[in-house]
């Protein structure tokens, strides 16, 4: 129970904080809504493709061959389109070596003499290949007239709206009206139906493909990082391959010259295309690996398409996946609390800048690791916005609250400190005056009286400055603690009942032999405020047995330290304080004085008065005696 109550006032709206939460707060709502509008997205995207960057470099895919037309191949013909009489020759050799299926990604929508009627026939052979089309463009460019529509896919990429390509179209109504299948899909289908798998529509959504069990989910408009983004007809996001060779890949000249080995060849998908610079077929793509940062050949990313989806079916290689908006955002604020709270939760600047270190780098590699194994797409850049925002920017905001609060509780100290010095100095020489006014007082009985209250006055800038001075030693080391901060205190005590027992006040006089114990106190830790009211309840102590125990003959004085607790108490054996001096209700400043320190202490006060003497004690626990090495971190 105890330990759930003490929960519960950390979390309580005095013990916790909050009201430093609320620019947190404002920032999340901020990053959020920037996050809708859309202008976090360019950012989501540029991460999503240096993760993909990343990522440890899989096998090369030995189901797939690139052969690519090079400069050195157009330099070698000395002409440039490709003649259809050099494709005639180079699919011809190609299907000597059994290839499963041949993707040709070059336009043949109108002959290239030489060897138009040879590439025809060819075409028109071999029904395990494929053809190309654009239908988006203006106007289209037709597929090769020799090819049925089955062996014909469009080449159409959707971009982003930075120009790269992120995600693959599948299937697609022309604007002519029939439906047409990506080159992609056409060469996987081909390949796919050896392995005794067809295209259907999906189970999950039936407008959507898959092959076997594996369905290719549709993207929508706020996929992943995607806001507002123009997802018509069947895309899918493309989970390109990872490391620098992802594919084999020979060149039109080594498998014309016959040193291309035929174990590449066969049975494997074979696309041909044009690899040259001057050709000026290049996409652009972020998350391929490239010797042009950013740019690689149309024929690359037709390939690692076509590898997507083979692999998803045949190996089970994921596809990227996405969160449901909802939790996408519950991420989002979870890492922007996260923030909020080590603003407020770490006290210790060195471990405050080290867990936000690696609390953004844990979320990072939480982000990647999600990549790695599952092929998820988290949001990691407002995530990491929200919790940098949060944990650099607020707490400069949270250091200048607690400055400026620091200053007021200072002032307010100084105030009190000045207060408490008048009480329990000159004003107790004034309230003795009050007390006797009502009896005839000489003017020589009134003057030491006068003069004392005068020099307590005078010497109230001498008692801050010492008040100042006892708390810059209270700010020991923590090796120095124990050896020095316990004997200062009661050593103080023990200097605060000398002086205040040589005032002139009537309860002094009539005192005999006193009974005095100072010993060390057990007050590790223990802060400036609380050692300087330590004292000042001594003091009001002593000064009470001096205005208010009448006849009194003897007085105890101890301090000192248990095991479990420590203790300062003073005895007299005067008659004891009426109610009519400190009223029931509310007690005097001395005693709320008495009850604040027993208090933040945690400990209580008493005074207990009888007609054979008074007894006003204070106690508080004892801290332990050592350490525990979880101590030594910045809990709460």
């Amino acid at each position: 129970m105890k330990r759930l109550a003490k929960l519960h006032q950390r979390w309580s709206s005095k013990a916790f904080p909050w009201r430093q939460l609320m620019p947190g707060s404002v920032v999340l709502g901020i990053i959020v809504a920037a996050r809708l509008l859309g202008l976090l997205q360019g950012p989501e995207l540029k991460m999503l493709d240096t993760l993909m960057r990343w990522r440890p470099a899989e096998t090369t895919d030995e189901r797939i061959l690139i052969v690519a037309i090079t400069e050195a191949d157009i330099q070698a013909l000395g002409t440039y389109p490709v003649p259809d009489n050099a494709l005639a020759n180079l699919i011809l050799t190609l299907e000597k070596m059994n290839p499963r299926v041949v993707g040709l990604d070059i336009y043949r929508d109108i002959a290239v003499e030489p060897g138009h009627s040879t590439l025809v026939d060819i075409l028109q052979t071999f029904p395990n290949v494929v053809g190309i089309e654009k239908v988006f463009n203006e106007p289209p460019i037709l597929p090769p007239p020799a090819l049925p529509p089955e062996q014909v896919g469009f080449v159409d990429l959707p971009l982003d709206d930075d120009g790269f390509v992120r995600r693959l179209l599948l299937g697609a109504q022309a604007p002519s009206g029939t439906f047409h299948f990506s080159f992609a899909l056409r060469l996987a289908e081909l390949y796919l139906a050896n392995e005794g798998m067809v295209l259907e529509n999906g189970l999950r959504d039936p407008l959507a493909m898959r092959f076997g069990t594996t369905e290719f989910a549709q993207i929508t408009r706020n996929t992943g990082g995607y806001v507002n983004a123009d997802v018509g007809d069947l895309q899918v996001l493309l989970n390109v391959r990872s490391g620098a060779t992802p594919f084999r890949q020979v060149s039109m000249g080594d498998v014309l010259s016959g040193t291309v080995d035929p174990d590449w060849v066969n049975d494997a998908i074979v696309l041909i295309g044009v690899a040259s610079l001057s050709a000026k077929d290049l996409i652009n793509s972020g998350a391929v690996v490239s010797e042009n940062p950013g740019l690689i050949y149309g024929i690359d990313i037709h390939a690692h398409a076509t590898s997507q989806l083979v692999n998803a079916v045949l190996e089970g290689r994921p596809l990227l996946y996405t969160w449901p908006n909802g939790v996408n955002y519950v991420w989002i604020l979870l890492w922007g609390g996260v923030g909020m709270v080590l603003v407020v939760w770490v006290k210790s600047p060195a471990w405050y800048w080290l867990l936000l270190g690696l609390t953004g780098l844990g979320i990072v590699g939480i982000s990647y690791g999600l990549l790695v194994l599952g092929g998820w797409w988290v949001p990691l850049v407002p995530a990491l916005l929200a919790f940098t925002v949060n944990g650099v920017v607020i707490s400069g905001f949270y250091l200048y609250d607690q400055t400026l609060r620091s200053r007021i509780e200072e002032r307010q100290r100084v105030i009190e400190q000045t207060y408490n010095t008048i009480h329990n100095g000159p004003l107790q020489t004034l309230a003795l005056l009050l007390r006797d006014s009502g009896e005839t007082v000489s003017w020589p009985e009134a003057l030491p009286k006068l003069k004392q209250m005068d020099q307590d006055l005078r010497n109230i800038y001498e008692q801050l400055l010492d008040s100042a001075h006892i708390s810059k030693k209270q700010h020991l080391p923590l090796a120095e603690e124990t050896a020095g901060a316990d004997c200062l205190l009661y050593e103080k005590l023990y200097e605060v009942y000398s002086e205040t027992l040589q005032r002139d006040f009537p309860g002094f006089k009539t005192l005999g032999p006193h009974i005095v114990n100072f010993e060390p106190l057990k007050t590790n830790g223990l802060s400036s405020d609380n050692y300087q009211a330590l004292c000042r309840f001594l003091e009001e102590a002593l000064c009470n047995v001096g205005k208010h125990a009448v006849n009194a003959t003897s007085l105890t004085v101890i301090c000192q330290a248990t095991e479990t607790e420590n203790l300062i108490q003073v005895k007299d054996n005067g008659q004891g304080l009426t109610e009519n001096v400190f009223p029931r209700t509310t007690g005097g400043r001395g005693t709320r004085q008495a009850e604040t320190i027993a208090q933040r202490l945690g400990g209580s006060f008493q005074r207990r008065s009888t007609p054979s003497g008074t007894c006003c004690e204070l106690r508080w626990p004892a801290p332990s005696p050592s350490r525990p090495w979880f101590s030594w971190f910045p809990w709460p």
